[in-house]
Formats: C-alpha cells, sequence, structure tokens
C-alpha cells in the first residue's frame, strides 16, 4: 500500500437499535472498503417495556471493530491506517452506571420503552395545568416518556441500586454514545466521559440555546449535575481508544445521533434540506440553519450538529413517526397478511390501484410528532364487503406518507417555507411503491439515496473533518464537500385536489383514534396530587373548605 494512503481511513461505529456495525471508509471519496454487522437483542420484561444489555452493546461493537478489521488487513490496508473513529447511536436509550466499577447498575432503557408513562404523569402533576410543553422553550421537547430524563427518573424512583449510588455520588448516567466512549477509552481508568450536542439535545435535560445542562429541568427530574456527561460538540477529539486491541491509540473524533448522522450523509446541511429514514419508524429532520425554530405545531427542536467546539451550532426541526416498519411486521405476525415483507408488501399493495378507501392509524402505542397523544391507538376504518388483504396492506403503507406529511405540513406552518424536495433513506426506501404513493401524498420529488447507511457515512465526514485531523472540509462551497451521490428520483403523479381530498379522509381517521386509551388518571398522578394537596397548612386547608361550605349553603337558599 503506497504512503500516499496511509492515515487516511475512517472508522464508524454504528450502534443502533437492532445492530452494532464497524465500517471503514477510504478518502478522499468516502468509498467504504469493509464493515462487520451483528444483530442486538432486546429484553421485553412487559408490554411496552424494551431493554438491552450494556454490557453486550458494548461487547458486540468490538467484536464488530475486531472482525472489520480483520477484513481490512486482507484488503491489504493496516489497522494504524486509521486516522480517526466516529460514533453514531441510537438516541434516548439510557443507561446507569457505577463510575468506579464501570458496571451497570441495570439493563439500557431503549427509546421507544414506555415505562416512563406514569413518571410523565407525575412530573406534569407538578407543573402549572398539567402542560407537557412547559419546558419546549427551554429544551425544544415536550414531556413524553421516549426522551432520557423521564428514564433515568424512573431508574432512580424504581431501582434500589440507582437510588443508592446517586446518593453516594458514584452513579454516571448518559445515552448509548457517553456509554461507548467511556469504556472505550479507559473507563475507570480516566475514560472521556461525554456525550455531544445531538444526544444531550434528546435528554430533556439541555439547555438547546446555551447547550448546557440545565439547572431548572435537573431540579424538575430530581437529578444530579455530576451523574451527566460533559457537552461536547459532534466534531472533534475526545480522547484516544484504550480497550485492549489493535486499534488502542487511535482518536475518536466524532458523535453523532443516528438521525443527525443521517441528515450530514444525506448532505442537508443547508437551510431548507430535509430528510427522511424509514425504518421501524420514521424520523423526518428538517435544517433550520443556525436558528433554533421553537415549533408550535407539535414538533422538536433539536440540534442538527455542532462541526467543532468554535463553530455555531445548526438546529433542525424533527418529527417523529412511531411506527412505520413496524406496522408491517404486524400484519405478518399478528394477523399473518405477510410472509416475506419487503417482497410481499410492494407485491400485494401494488396489486390494487388503491385502498379502497381504508385507512390504517397504526397508532399502537399512541401517536408521536405532531399530535403526541399517547391516548391515542390504532384503527383501520373505511371497511367494506369489498375489502381484501391487499387494500389493508396498502392503507399501512399510506399510513406511513400520511404520517410524514402530517410532519411536513407541521414545519411549512413552523417555517414557513415550502419544502420542495424530500431526501429519502432507510430499509423500506427499497419498497419502490412506498416512494412513489410518498411523492404523490405529499406533492414533491422523494429523492431515494443509493447510500447504503447515510449515518455511517455522515459520521465518517465529521470524524475526518475534526481539527486534529484535517482530513475533510464539510464547508459546502468547498471542494472537499461535493461527494458524487447518486439519487433515485420519484415524481408526483397525482393532482394537488386527489391528494388534498385523501388527506382530509386521513385526518378524519386520525380524530377517531384519539381517546381509546383514557382512564383514570394513573397512581402516580393522584399520589402526587395528593403530596401536593398534603402539603397545604391543615388551618388553611380547613379555612377555605369552611368557605366553600358556606357558599354552597348560601346558594342552596
Amino acid at each position: 500500500m503506497g504512503s500516499t494512503e496511509r492515515s487516511k481511513l475512517i472508522g464508524v461505529i454504528d450502534e443502533g437499535t437492532d445492530s452494532a456495525r464497524f465500517a471503514v471508509f477510504k478518502l478522499p471519496q468516502f468509498e467504504e472498503l469493509c464493515s462487520h454487522e451483528i444483530s442486538i437483542n432486546q429484553i421485553v420484561r412487559h408490554e411496552g417495556w424494551c431493554e438491552q444489555d450494556p454490557v453486550v452493546l458494548l461487547e458486540t461493537v468490538h467484536l464488530c471493530a475486531i472482525q472489520a478489521c480483520v477484513k481490512l488487513e486482507a484488503l491489504g490496508y493496516l489497522v494504524s491506517d486509521i486516522a480517526s473513529i466516529g460514533i453514531t447511536n441510537q438516541r434516548e436509550t439510557t443507561v446507569a452506571w457505577d463510575k468506579n466499577t464501570g458496571k451497570p447498575l441495570y439493563n439500557a432503557i431503549v427509546w421507544d420503552d414506555i415505562r416512563t408513562n406514569s413518571t410523565v404523569d407525575k412530573v406534569l402533576a407538578r407543573i402549572p395545568d398539567q402542560n407537557r410543553n412547559h419546558f419546549r422553550q427551554i429544551s425544544g421537547l415536550p414531556i413524553s416518556p421516549n426522551f432520557s430524563a423521564l428514564k433515568l427518573c424512573w431508574l432512580k424512583e424504581n431501582v434500589p441500586a440507582v437510588r443508592r449510588a446517586c446518593r453516594e455520588k458514584r452513579c454516571y448516567a448518559g445515552t448509548i454514545d457517553t456509554w461507548l466512549i467511556w469504556n472505550l477509552t479507559g473507563g475507570p481508568n480516566g475514560g472521556a466521559f461525554v456525550t455531544d450536542v445531538t444526544n444531550a439535545s434528546r435528554t430533556l435535560l439541555m439547555n438547546i440555546e446555551t447547550l448546557f445542562w440545565d439547572p431548572i429541568l435537573i431540579k424538575t427530574f430530581n437529578l444530579h449535575v455530576d451523574m451527566l456527561p460533559e457537552i461536547r460538540s459532534s466534531s472533534e477529539i475526545y480522547g484516544s481508544l484504550k480497550y485492549g486491541g489493535a486499534m488502542d491509540g487511535i482518536p475518536v473524533s466524532a458523535i453523532l445521533g443516528n438521525q443527525q448522522a443521517s441528515l450530514v450523509g444525506q448532505q442537508c446541511i443547508r437551510e431548507g434540506q430535509a430528510k427522511n429514514t424509514y425504518r421501524k419508524g420514521c424520523f423526518l429532520l428538517y435544517n433550520t440553519g443556525t436558528r433554533c425554530v421553537h415549533s408550535t405545531h407539535g414538533l422538536v427542536t433539536t440540534l442538527a450538529y455542532k462541526m467543532g467546539p468554535q463553530q455555531p451550532a445548526v438546529y433542525a426541526l424533527e418529527g417523529s413517526v412511531a411506527v412505520a416498519g413496524v406496522a408491517m411486521k404486524w400484519l405478518r405476525d399478528k394477523l399473518g397478511l405477510l410472509k416475506d415483507i419487503p417482497v410481499d408488501s410492494e407485491k400485494i399493495a401494488g396489486s390494487v390501484f388503491s385502498t379502497g378507501d381504508v385507512y390504517f392509524v397504526p397508532a399502537f402505542t399512541g401517536l408521536y410528532a405532531p399530535y403526541w397523544r399517547k391516548d391515542a391507538r390504532g384503527i383501520i376504518c373505511g371497511l367494506t364487503s369489498f375489502t381484501t388483504k391487499h387494500h389493508i396492506i396498502r392503507a399501512a403503507l399510506e399510513a406511513v406518507c400520511f404520517q410524514t406529511r402530517d410532519i411536513i405540513e407541521a414545519m411549512k406552518k413552523d417555517c414557513g417555507i415550502n419544502l420542495n424536495k424530500l431526501h429519502a433513506d432507510g430499509v423500506m426506501t427499497n419498497n419502490t411503491l412506498l416512494m412513489q404513493l410518498q411523492a404523490d401524498l405529499v406533492g414533491i420529488p422523494v429523492l431515494k439515496t443509493e447510500v447504503s447507511d447515510p449515518a455511517t457515512l455522515g459520521t465518517a465526514m465529521a470524524a475526518a473533518q475534526a481539527k486534529g485531523i484535517d482530513l475533510y472540509n464539510m464547508e459546502p462551497d468547498s471542494r472537499d464537500y461535493t461527494l458524487h451521490i447518486t439519487h433515485e428520483t420519484f415524481l408526483p403523479t397525482t393532482t394537488e385536489e386527489e391528494r388534498n381530498a385523501r388527506y382530509t379522509k386521513w385526518k378524519m381517521a386520525v380524530q377517531r383514534s384519539l381517546g381509546w386509551a383514557v382512564t383514570k388518571k394513573s397512581d402516580a398522578m393522584t399520589d402526587e396530587r395528593y403530596s401536593l394537596l398534603a402539603s397545604i397548612p391543615a388551618g388553611l386547608f380547613l379555612l377555605s373548605s369552611f368557605v366553600m361550605l358556606v357558599f354552597s349553603q348560601a346558594k342552596r337558599s
């Protein structure tokens, strides 16, 4: 291998919900030389719960790196040719561990786990008007079960080991990026206890303007700042690997949450560009530049990236769809309507020209953006005696597209700008019918990237351009930045009148899905209200009760 190619490789750790992967890219064109991927199991103790073993996550990442390096050497490269490593990770998934021993205090609680519904109620009970948007101006986020603050609150209240570790000031906590980098750079022996702005912006604990942990939020969730990592930019050297292997000494120079990494990999780094990732769920990010736009239409404000300590923060509006590919899995596993999802979903749905006026709202665990209604539940409506499985499967595909349009409509209201194209990635984009339906139901071109994994690519770009690595220039006008990325373009084939009529029916279906899970106030909400009532001085309580009684008697007479 020629000396000019030395130190021009970038490694990327991609730790997702279902798998871990290590990939190696060759510059300057970011050609992926090799990779290794291993599936990761989830632990489901109760309905709505989802956990993962943090030790397994770490060991799986390490094994992926070892196997990828074996493949790299088989191609004639050396491990020492890797100039730096970046990390991209599943967001909001939360781990707590003992900083002295490095051992987890409990399993990682995965981002889509909804056990914290009662925790949400408890927090809302202490907030004026029980307004779940009370902290939006500070954090950019609503009070919702999937954000890390609620998971940490649950761990502290329900896991004695976490509670003791917090009391004894030996509890470290963070998202998966923090857990990985701390262990890989030394763990208890000087490991870097850091996170980046993109992951921190998903915790409900960071001030979205200052980019520091917010004291009001930390106090609200009964946490302590010492248990949280230092917030850094998305592209800088945080430390070097020290895990006992051939890669020891290689610097780690990028951290990006997976959806933000995908935004970078899709090269949506100009204000007004947007991408949507189609997987188990959908995640649509709209780049708002250096403007921190606070949504008034149900979206969340998040950090898109910050490419260096001295660089400005770039923001995004994000809308999350909880159920996309999950709906297809449900149709296969629970109803038996599909066998091979990638093949059958397109073939069967494509065998009919419409849904037959059937609408499927897959609100299995409530609706996310822009509704944020945990009381919603899934419905299939518009059924007739002529409805077949073909119509239902097609309706499930259209549901993905309608939910995406919900988010785009909200972004239009927040920013006052019409999106002129949508970049698409994720495993579901291989379904060409879905991509055409998306273009038809939104009315803009959909550009499906030919890059197999934009999140990994985006992380490699961020790692290569970090100060001290200096192998790439991410400025949009630079010669370096122009990577040759091809797209398959899907153009709308419907009229505005047709798609708006369909969208109106979708909104009707959504309204019918709301309110199904309404129950009496949770025990957490009731107990919290009782505690607040009990805190009122007895004399004041008796006096107010007496006044109300006199008023009632006077009204009767």
